[in-house]
């Protein structure tokens, strides 16, 4: 079964599909909508075959429905038909999320994205449990404000990686997880990382929307008789396969 998965942000939407080893992208930015984006990813993906899709979507995602519209993009997201669209199956699931379900190795792990915004994301002995942390106070603000895209441009890197570094150590102490992983685009611009805390790799969010169809695999062989368009699965949370790597990131990774 091929998986193309389709890792939205606030600056660019970047997908893969089994088998390949290059992501492919195109600019997101405040205005774009859900139809914008999926013909978008459609007139990218051409030359590409897929039977699922994993959609890494920037907010709140319960039991695969959009809870609600992105902050750092247009309108036209909840409610929208993602499955009729790209007819084909379909698993949302929020995009830090989907990058912490590609870096999980064992245990407790908690899981921050420095991109445009603040992404969060707790995974509990292979369970995933997406977080809304971005916008609790912090401050005169929130976390996002202090350690988001607009706090790097506004206060520059020196303050920034102070309130990384603080927002980190908060979040660490509140929530005692075993493994910390800092991903997002914007983790390069870190000068060292907190002790204890290691870098996650923005291919990972492929790796994890892969990783959301591998139970599925196997519910699908042990069921032959149930098919997608027959019944469509609700999740209520992911369960990961870390065993074997998917071939589309080892050299993407």
């Amino acid at each position: 079964m091929n998986v193309l998965v389709v890792d939205v942000g606030g600056t660019n939407v970047k997908i893969l599909v089994t088998g390949q080893t290059k992501p492919r992208k195109f600019p997101s930015g405040p205005t774009l909508t859900a139809k914008q984006m999926v013909a978008g990813v459609k007139k990218l993906a051409r030359g590409w075959k897929y039977d699922v899709v994993s959609i890494g979507y920037p907010g709140m995602v319960v039991r695969n429905r959009l809870l609600a519209e992105p902050y750092n993009l247009g309108d036209g997201w909840m409610g929208f038909d993602f499955e009729s669209a790209f007819k084909r199956p379909v698993k949302l699931i929020n995009d830090a999320a989907m990058q912490a379900l590609g870096s999980y190795k064992r245990g407790k792990m908690l899981f921050l994205g420095l991109g445009t915004g603040l992404g969060s994301t707790m995974i509990v002995d292979g369970i995933v449990e997406p977080m809304e942390l971005a916008h609790l106070p912090y401050k005169k603000g929130t976390y996002e404000d202090y350690v988001g895209e607009r706090s790097l441009e506004k206060r520059g890197k020196k303050k920034w990686r102070r309130y990384v570094a603080d927002v980190v150590e908060r979040l660490t102490a509140a929530l005692e997880p075993d493994d910390v992983v800092l991903g997002g685009g914007n983790v390069i611009n870190l000068k060292e990382l907190p002790k204890g805390i290691r870098v996650g790799n923005n291919n990972n969010a492929f790796l994890g929307g892969f990783r959301l169809w591998e139970k599925t695999v196997d519910q699908r062989r042990s069921r032959r008789a149930k098919t997608w368009n027959a019944k469509k699965r609700k999740s209520s949370g992911s369960k990961v396969m870390t065993g074997r790597k998917s071939a589309a990131l080892k050299k993407a990774s």
